[in-house]
């Protein structure tokens, strides 16, 4: 589809121009870190590599997801977006962890930081991740994306965090506020990756999209003229806002030609009620037994091409009606 690029190229523009001003912060606020003996700006360039890193891992996956399907690769690189947010996830929970073990050093042996220092390096900082968290906002319905934008939203948060807590150090000098200051950041961190983790490790285990009731869709499709049984139902997700669907479906004795319309009716519930692309069904006029509502897989041996007969009114009928396929 022609439009489809358009999306994508904008993404790639802006997480370039993200990566651009990561570094050169980066940079700046690992240098002003030491100079300040500031763990929680230290804390803040080690956020902002992981964010760098994060950035680049979207960056490569954003533009594996524009590489089209192949016989190797039947749904293409769909899913490396959601593989991308799942180790920037990951990555980030490290770095939490991290962050947090060495805070509760700083509590047993303080160190002097210069607050000044750390308010006008973390000023700096809230304007360049606030306006990177901003450009990703419109993108953030993407897993991947989304995990990048709570990078960066967490970075802003902390950051003014950092603004506060130098100016309460320059006020009171007392050390211990550093340390507090980096554990609360790490446990932002730590909140707003977990549920990344969730998401994503929920999409790659095949497990049914949490915005999708089996039992709506079921009898969704149950109430189309000719349809008896739904079973051996299963939905997944590509990515976090693409569906795929396989099931049989049981209907009654009816001619070849009537099965098309019987396939369409069912493919415009799935498409304009559930948002569901692509769909694979099987036609079958006698049910086939099932617990839980899925079929037995068969045994190793029995593995031959020729054990799981079903037939349907024309034959063995696997249907792929209503494929417009959300590549």
């Amino acid at each position: 589809m022609p439009v489809a690029p358009k999306p994508k190229s904008s993404m790639q523009r802006i997480l370039k121009f993200s990566l651009a001003l990561t570094a050169m912060y980066i940079a700046a606020t690992f240098f002003f870190g030491l100079k300040a003996h500031s763990l929680a700006l230290i804390s803040e360039a080690g956020h902002n590599v992981s964010d760098f890193l994060a950035l680049s891992l979207s960056f490569v996956a954003v533009w594996l997801q524009t590489r089209p399907a192949t016989n190797a690769r039947t749904f293409g690189y769909q899913r490396a977006g959601v593989l991308a947010g799942f180790v920037n996830a990951l990555s980030l929970i490290l770095l939490a962890l991290w962050i947090a073990f060495a805070a509760i050093g700083r509590f047993f042996h303080p160190v002097t930081v210069q607050p000044h220092i750390m308010m006008i390096v973390a000023a700096a900082g809230v304007l360049m991740n606030g306006l990177i968290a901003a450009l990703l906002w419109k993108f953030s319905g993407d897993v991947n994306i989304r995990s990048v934008f709570l990078h960066m939203l967490g970075d802003t948060l902390s950051t003014a965090a950092v603004i506060v807590g130098g100016f309460a150090i320059a006020l009171t000098h007392q050390q211990w506020i550093d340390p507090l200051l980096s554990l609360i950041i790490a446990a932002m961190i730590l909140a707003s990756s977990w549920s990344i983790v969730r998401e994503t490790l929920h999409i790659l285990l095949e497990g049914t999209p949490r915005s999708v009731n089996l039992a709506d869709i079921r009898a969704a499709m149950q109430s189309v003229d000719g349809v008896v049984n739904v079973h051996d139902l299963h939905v997944w997700s590509l990515t976090s806002q693409s569906h795929a669907l396989a099931c049989h479906v049981q209907v009654i004795e009816m001619q070849l030609a009537e099965c098309d319309a019987v396939l369409g009716r069912i493919n415009h519930q799935l498409k304009d009620h559930f948002g569901i692309q692509h769909a694979t069904i099987q036609l079958e006029v006698t049910d086939c037994p099932t617990v839980d509502g899925c079929c037995s897989p068969p045994e190793a041996a029995e593995v031959d091409g020729h054990s799981h007969h079903h037939h349907g009114p024309g034959g063995h009928n696997h249907s792929h009606g209503g494929h417009a396929h959300a590549h």
